[in-house]
């Protein structure tokens, strides 16, 4: 599942750090503009990852537009992950059952079953 939200990136005389303003408490750090580019991808990753495992709402993001930033040494930047909850987290395997009309099309569309299953639940449970 892919998600976007903004940090508030500051660049200081130690070098970088990002918090979320949607996410409490989910911050990180850099020595460079890459880095703290990539630590706040894996921040928000495990963060969105723990939410999800306990069952959470995850927090709505904030358009950029709404953000005030703190200091002249500050700007926002938009943070791109892409939690794979079959991969990140420990799964069990469900049996189904849908109408071979719509297998038939599923499967010659490459659609990927254990993905549209997850996104409908996070869905259906309202969690993100």
């Amino acid at each position: 599942m892919v998600f976007i939200y903004p940090a508030i990136i500051h660049d200081d005389e130690d070098g970088f750090w990002a918090e979320f303003p949607d996410l409490e408490g989910c911050n990180t750090q850099g020595d460079s503009q890459q880095e703290i580019l990539e630590n706040a991808k894996e921040a928000m990753e495990c963060y969105l990852l723990g939410l999800l495992e306990q069952g959470a709402v995850l927090p709505k993001a904030t358009s950029p537009k709404e953000i005030r930033l703190p200091e002249a040494n500050t700007y926002i930047s938009l943070i791109y992950g892409d939690v794979d909850l079959a991969k990140n987290t420990k799964s069990i395997k469900k049996t189904l059952t849908i109408p071979i009309w719509l297998n038939e099309q599923a499967m010659q569309a490459n659609i990927n079953f254990s993905n549209v299953l997850q996104k409908a639940l996070l869905k259906e449970l309202q969690l993100c």
